[in-house]
């Protein structure tokens, strides 16, 4: 990783609901101020280094995904051009720094937490303890996109005091990290269930946690739907099969000992509370809504049209031209009959006051459906029918409330709000034809209901894991317009590293070079 990288992880300097910005300014790992900062303070900092890829952002939309996930997924329409389906540099350099600086500032955390005493070790653990849990959930995306990455040595330049010769990362396989993650993720889930934590510990820590507000409950159930989600994604290799089911099946026995999230009221995400400070979603705006960046595509109009799905009036809304129809913009037609479509105002956009202008729309971690479809698959996998129809359905019923709630938090009316769905309209949706469980006839029919739901759910908010299920399956399926004009004619299977990697990570990046291309598959693509 480039040399200013380590620098600027440094230096970061933000505003955040729990403290004033002085607070903050003081808190972060300022080399010359690493002697004063402590581990609560330093625990928001890192929490909030890399916020702008959990709060919907400009950058995160616009720059990022705007033209690599958003169209691999199919989540949106946009018009066919040359070389689309290169992710680009600015993209995945973003990315990629914003990932590594957010590593320097939790390797900074575990540095103030070693030069504790034992004493404050102990009554300090819950942070060290929330923090890993925080961290493995953004891990998991970049090794998502990349596969192998710079990560048990990586960020280490303040704690080698400075030596840029000895602070050169070198990368770590995707399935390595896997299994680290797993591991320490599995050891704090029991440890979760022991601590104790002093009161007045406790209180900073609520004042300090800006994801779960202190909440010791929802870091279990956050711990752990986490390790179901890795789990479940893991699965698909021959190697952690075996570890797959027996950790799932022992969450799902144990819901005392293992909680998860499973109702929207227990969702891990960052909620705004106030538009004033820096927690806040104004990005949004335009980081969807330039270029018509906002089009809806034409797979998933289609499939809620077809099912009648009531998320469709809460998610989109008709063109201007269109009288009400929703209509997704085809990825297989040409340009200019793209071009045309798009200027003809039928087309279908995502609901600006439910997503892009609600300035309250909360940064999405993890949630109650995505967990139940989860929970679905395993079922499937492992012969139990009734518990994976109950589970996949609930997905749905738990997809739709969630929708809805995120339109109650908006502080926009450019689109009224719609009424919310009933249970009945939720029931006739589930017993339509093409979602109906009883109707498929085989696992993968079942599987491929399970996989169009989550792709549903996901949509924009969550989109490295709708790629990453996407290519996992191949599910749902879907067709590109094939791009003659690249070598690289249909969306990719990674990411591949920032050419800062090359130049400045030589010696370290020569030994993954091979791997570094579009087509190489992340170890859990099986298909």
């Amino acid at each position: 990783m480039k040399k200013i990288l380590f620098i600027l992880s440094m230096a970061l300097s933000m505003t955040f609901v729990a403290c004033q910005k002085s607070d903050f300014e003081e808190s972060y790992a300022d080399p010359s101020k690493i002697s004063v900062t402590t581990v609560e303070k330093q625990f928001t900092g890192f929490l909030g280094s890399n916020k702008s890829y959990v709060l919907p952002d400009y950058g995160n939309y616009f720059v990022v995904l705007r033209t690599t996930l958003n169209h691999y997924t199919q989540v949106v329409g946009w018009e066919n051009s040359p070389n689309q389906y290169n992710p680009g540099s600015a993209g995945i350099n973003d990315r990629w720094t914003n990932y590594y600086n957010f590593l320097a500032q939790y390797r900074e955390l575990e540095k103030i937490y070693a030069k504790s005493t034992a004493a404050e070790q102990a009554d300090k653990r819950i942070y060290k303890i929330a923090s890993a849990i925080y961290f493995y959930d953004h891990t998991q995306k970049v090794v998502d996109l990349h596969g192998d990455i710079p990560f048990s040595s990586a960020g280490m330049l303040s704690i080698n005091g400075g030596d840029y010769t000895n602070s050169f990362a070198k990368y770590d396989n995707a399935e390595t990290v896997y299994t680290k993650m797993l591991d320490d993720l599995k050891a704090f889930a029991d440890e979760m269930n022991t601590i104790t934590v002093k009161a007045g510990i406790l209180t900073g820590f609520k004042t300090q946690d800006f994801v779960n507000k202190g909440d010791l409950m929802l870091w279990k159930k956050y711990c752990n739907s986490l390790r179901i989600r890795m789990l479940m994604r893991a699965s698909s290799s021959s190697k952690f099969q075996s570890r797959a089911t027996a950790e799932m099946t022992e969450i799902l026995a144990n819901p005392t000992k293992y909680p998860v999230v499973s109702a929207n009221a227990d969702n891990i995400q960052i909620n705004v509370f106030d538009i004033n400070t820096e927690i806040h979603s104004k990005g949004f705006r335009n980081g969807l809504e330039d270029w018509d960046g906002n089009l809806a595509g034409k797979a998933m109009i289609d499939h809620m049209n077809a099912n009648k799905d009531p998320r469709i009036k809460v998610i989109f809304e008709a063109g201007d031209n269109a009288v009400g129809v929703y209509k997704g913009l085809d990825p297989l037609a040409e340009s200019a009959v793209q071009s045309a479509a798009i200027a003809g105002g039928t087309l279908s956009r995502y609901n600006r006051s439910t997503f892009s202008r609600n300035q309250f729309f909360p940064g999405v971690l993890i949630n109650a459906a995505e967990v139940s479809f989860f929970i679905a698959e395993f079922y499937l996998k492992n012969g139990n029918n009734a518990s994976a129809k109950t589970a996949y359905e609930n997905g749905i019923k738990l997809s739709t409330e969630a929708y809805y709630k995120y339109r109650t938090l908006s502080n926009d009316n450019t689109v009224p709000a719609a009424t919310a769905a009933t249970t009945a309209e939720v029931q006739s949706y589930i017993n339509s034809s093409g979602i109906n469980w009883a109707n498929a006839n085989t696992d993968a029919d079942k599987l491929s209901l399970i996989a169009n739901q989550k792709w549903i759910h996901y949509g924009i908010l969550q989109q490295t894991e709708n790629w990453a299920e996407i290519r996992r399956f191949d599910l749902p399926k879907l067709s590109f317009q094939a791009d003659n004009s690249s070598v690289q004619k249909q969306p990719p299977l990674r990411w591949v590293y920032p050419s800062s990697e090359a130049v400045y990570n030589t010696v370290n990046y020569s030994e993954i070079k091979a791997k570094d291309n579009l087509t190489s598959k992340i170890f859990w693509d099986n298909q």
